[in-house]
């Protein structure tokens, strides 16, 4: 991997896909607007021995991902891969779901992706091709309660993955998205608090019975960018454990276990 863009670099899932790319030998520029959470991530890669550098912007700002995708080609003469990861969640149901809510979660989810893209895809074309992977979430494979905002903009990445693998793919551009199930992480520990119960009763929910860490994901979006990956386009990727596979939630339903 040459010339790599990451969005959302500082925390969790972004920061393991940047800390794991750098280490396949990638040259990683961090787009982040927290300029404290991506230097961490930076100064980890660093440690490291790795190749990376820091972009800060605002992924919904067309002006900074025009010059976030000229950035790479300055420092790195090549922009070959892109992940789509930056993400804000919100809790409400169809009637408390405000408006700006709605618009402020479908930019930061859904406009940034489309943003980057189109900023990117042209610099991969230059380049002979590329990957793009989405990084979504398993709330657009099966229902979840008041996620209104949340579950249209994760739903709209799996369906733009799709389109943009047919309309990329003649000109040697991949596209993929993986879907994450319930991860700990910051985000999880600032949302949801996670206590030890709770963390134990969330891995109980995946048929492995395991909890998810942004590692896994981070190692799924490696491969998904990777030549060995060559003739994979178009697939939305679930990284969770088993949970959408429909088997009974055994957290939920211990009585289905037992008989």
């Amino acid at each position: 991997m040459t010339g790599a863009g990451s969005s959302g670099p500082g925390v969790g899932t972004g920061k393991a896909i940047s800390v794991l790319f750098a280490r396949e030998g990638a040259h990683v520029l961090l787009m982040d607007i927290n300029e404290t959470a991506v230097a961490e991530t930076m100064d980890m890669i660093a440690a490291e021995g790795g190749s990376a550098s820091v972009f800060i912007g605002d992924v919904t700002r067309s002006e900074d991902c025009a010059m976030a995708a000229e950035a790479a080609m300055d420092r790195y003469g090549k922009l070959t891969t892109l992940v789509n990861n930056v993400a804000t969640p919100h809790m409400a149901d169809v009637i408390d779901c405000e408006e700006a809510d709605w618009d402020r979660v479908l930019s930061v989810n859904l406009r940034s992706a489309m943003l980057m893209s189109k900023f990117a895809i042209p610099k991969m074309r230059e380049c002979g091709g590329g990957s793009i992977t989405n990084i979504s979430s398993v709330v657009a494979l099966r229902g979840y309660p008041a996620q209104t905002a949340y579950t249209a903009a994760k739903g709209g990445m799996v369906s733009l993955t799709r389109s943009w693998a047919i309309d990329q793919g003649r000109h040697s551009i991949r596209v993929n998205c993986i879907c994450p199930g319930s991860l700990y992480t910051p985000i999880a520990v600032k949302y949801f608090g996670m206590t030890e119960k709770e963390r134990a009763y969330r891995a109980s929910m995946n048929p492995l019975g395991l909890e998810g860490t942004a590692w896994d994901v981070a190692w799924a979006a490696v491969f998904l960018a990777s030549d060995e990956a060559r003739w994979i386009s178009g697939v939305t990727l679930p990284v969770d454990g088993g949970d959408t596979v429909g088997a009974p939630r055994w957290g939920s339903a211990p009585s289905a276990m037992e008989a």
